[in-house]
């Protein structure tokens, strides 16, 4: 009996030899499976060389580098299987010179720098992700933060006026009336002041022709006088003297890409919003319009649990 039971138990060489055979086979499956990401944009800049180091440190068993633009062949050059990020909009350029290539994350486009290059239809090899905040999601962090407001003032150009009919639609079943005013010379004040007489409110469109730093002064100065919230279009403005904004930082564009990187290209999306994000309130503001203190996390917790989007 104690024989056959010493001829049923494994030697321990055996053992150890087996055991360092399927270690052995694991880590040539995982150097099988690692894929090239690639990441490039025009400038060879710490920033981008940071944010490649930061997407490495999240997926160690892939072979993760930075290459700027001009080291770079024509994208039909490259081996298909790299996955490919564009950190800019010079990268952008390069890429749309040929369909051929890899398939593409565009990181952090906006939907009028998308609108200006590629009209209204996005091709198959690329996948944008929109800088811009959702819309929606916008507009939900108005109704709860100042649920009484009707009326939504939304200033737009020749660029940003395709995002209007959107616009209106989303804010529909919220209850909210989209009032509008082109404003296409911005050195001309009135407009401006004609939409905040006829707004409980205004909602800043991510377009740097009408929202930049040259009219930052005058857009934030004439709300503050009205005492007219406004809304976004981004966190600098919000540091700058409009009230909130949802917005996403590095670390949740490296979480959304690092998700977006564990599926198959196949099954990206042509067009993406930042599913991860927080919210921004400028306390201040806030105080000089009677709103009481922002939980910011609160209201992104809100904001998360009230979207569909997958």
């Amino acid at each position: 009996m104690l024989r056959s039971l010493s001829r049923m138990m494994p030697n321990p060489g055996r053992l150890l030899a087996g055991l360092c055979l399927v270690f052995a086979g694991g880590l040539g499956s995982l150097s099988v499976n690692a894929a090239e990401i690639l990441l490039t944009g025009a400038d060879d800049s710490a920033g981008m060389q940071s944010f490649a180091k930061a997407l490495s440190d999240l997926r160690p068993a892939d072979n993760v580098r930075f290459q700027p633009l001009a080291n770079l062949p024509t994208p039909d050059k490259l081996p298909a299987g790299t996955r490919l990020i564009l950190l800019d909009l010079p990268s952008l350029d390069w890429r749309l010179q040929d369909a051929r290539g890899p398939a593409t994350l565009v990181l952090r486009i906006s939907r009028l720098q998308a609108r200006q290059r590629l009209g209204a239809t996005v091709p198959a090899h690329l996948s944008l992700l929109w800088s811009d905040p959702p819309l929606d999601r916008q507009l939900r962090l108005t109704r709860i933060l100042l649920p009484q407001v009707k009326r939504v003032g939304v200033l737009y150009d020749s660029h940003s006026e395709f995002l209007l009919g959107e616009l209106r639609e989303i804010a529909k079943p919220l209850g909210f009336e989209i009032v509008t005013e082109r404003w296409d010379n911005t050195h001309d004040s009135r407009p401006l002041q004609t939409l905040l007489k006829n707004s409980d409110v205004l909602l800043g469109l991510d377009d740097p022709d009408l929202y930049n730093p040259k009219t930052a002064k005058n857009l934030l100065l004439s709300s503050y006088t009205r005492q007219t919230a406004l809304i976004g279009p981004n966190a600098g403005f919000v540091k700058a003297g409009s009230l909130t904004s949802t917005y996403s930082d590095q670390s949740d564009w490296l979480a959304i890409l690092d998700d977006l990187l564990d599926r198959p290209p196949a099954t990206w999306p042509r067009t993406h919003y930042a599913n991860r994000f927080k919210v921004l309130s400028n306390p201040q503001v806030a105080r000089s319009l009677g709103i009481e203190q922002i939980n910011e996390a609160l209201v992104a917790t809100q904001l998360a649990e009230g979207e569909s989007r997958p």
